[in-house]
């Protein structure tokens, strides 16, 4: 018998509501996974290590 894995919750920010141009974020164990959410959960999903994803947010390099 196999079950079926649980849903994951992904995450846009709250000042993303009116954009269409929007990344959606899921944070698992030790990684960080980013997806467009234009795509409703059907396309692709880039994974990275949680620390290179701290270290994103800390350089400050994205746009407000």
């Amino acid at each position: 018998m196999t079950s079926n894995p649980p849903a994951r919750t992904w995450y846009k920010s709250s000042r993303s509501e009116t954009s269409k141009q929007c990344v959606e974020v899921y944070h698992d164990t030790g990684r960080v996974g980013v997806r467009d959410s234009a795509d409703h959960g059907e396309g692709p999903e880039l994974w990275f290590p949680s620390a290179a994803w701290d270290d994103f947010l800390a350089s400050r390099i994205w746009v407000r």
